[in-house]
């Protein structure tokens, strides 16, 4: 199968990663138009439109014309333009699938969504995280991935040894949704008690130079919002310790989907249990090692790259 992404922006850089697994472990051919650009993350692109020349422009045509499926992520639908093209025009014989990744639009009103695709007589949607099959119950889970045999997501060798103060990443998009304050609140708090503890907050910078600051870290902390963001995949692919406050729907639906018995994440739903975690890590070094371990083992066990590029794969042999 032939299969054409369409995206306004690329959501954490999430889309362009599942078509380049796609093209490695998949025999389907799949490829992403975008129109903006968003943060300053440096995602890699493959047609973003503001940049295609008259070749590109002719390009993306032809895979308007060629493709079985059109994949639309967030809010994207077949009457966003992308450059001299609408999907709406080239809709005959085409699969589609509705991708959502918990854009605000979404999140606010799930119902709408819901009653556009039944008007439409859409059935292939598919959510990123479970938490948002409360939002779209139609909907099938479709896990997110990272490529973990990237150097950049590889776990690193040299980094500062237990002598040296537990040093935590946070990289928050938006400090708002990832439970920024608290977790400063706490770093404090543990600091004022003469505990060890550094942090590295990444904020708005490229993605490579973010995965570089992570893994010279020990610990990421995600958020605690009951889910799991691709921050915590990086995390754990690159052999962190890495904290997260899920909640038992998303428990149990990991559980479910990779078929692990225990999951790496350490929890924390809250400021108290976040202490009581930090508290831990810093004063067993060697605990921290040992989670660090078993999360680049679960990766490499239960959520490759390759696996999840195979599920969208059959998802879309489905359609």
């Amino acid at each position: 199968m032939n299969v054409l992404m369409l995206a306004i922006n690329d959501p954490a850089g999430t889309a362009i990663q599942f078509c380049r697994a796609v093209n490695a472990h998949t025999e389907h051919t799949c490829r992403l138009a975008t129109l903006e650009t968003r943060y300053t993350h440096a995602w890699k692109a493959d047609l973003h439109v503001p940049d295609l020349d008259e070749a590109g422009l002719a390009e993306l045509g032809d895979l308007f014309r060629t493709s079985d499926i059109f994949h639309f992520h967030m809010t994207a639908d077949e009457h966003v333009r992308f450059g001299p093209y609408l999907a709406a025009d080239f809709m005959h014989g085409k699969s589609i699938v509705h991708h959502h990744h918990g854009h605000h639009d979404f999140r606010s009103n799930p119902e709408s969504f819901r009653e556009k695709y039944k008007a439409l007589g859409r059935h292939n949607l598919l959510v990123s995280t479970p938490d948002l099959l409360r939002l779209l119950p139609e909907a099938c889970w479709q896990p997110n991935l990272v490529p973990l045999n990237d150097p950049a997501l590889l776990p690193r060798l040299d980094r500062p040894g237990p002598e040296e103060p537990l040093r935590v990443a946070h990289s928050p998009t938006r400090k708002d949704l990832k439970n920024t304050d608290e977790f400063l609140a706490v770093v404090q708090a543990l600091r004022d008690r003469g505990l060890p503890l550094d942090v590295d907050l990444i904020d708005d910078v490229p993605n490579a130079e973010c995965l570089e600051r992570k893994n010279r870290c020990h610990v990421l902390f995600d958020h605690m919002q009951g889910y799991y963001g691709v921050s915590s995949l990086e995390g754990l692919s690159q052999g962190l310790a890495v904290i997260a406050g899920l909640d038992d729907w998303n428990r149990k639906h990991i559980m479910e989907f990779t078929g692990a018995e225990e999951l790496p994440w350490l929890a924390a739903h809250d400021e108290e249990s976040l202490t009581r975690v930090l508290q831990e890590l810093i004063r067993d070094r060697d605990l921290c090692v040992a989670r660090g371990k078993a999360s680049r083992t679960f990766m490499e066990n239960f959520w490759s790259d390759a696996r999840m590029a195979r599920n969208l794969a059959l998802f879309w042999g489905s359609c």
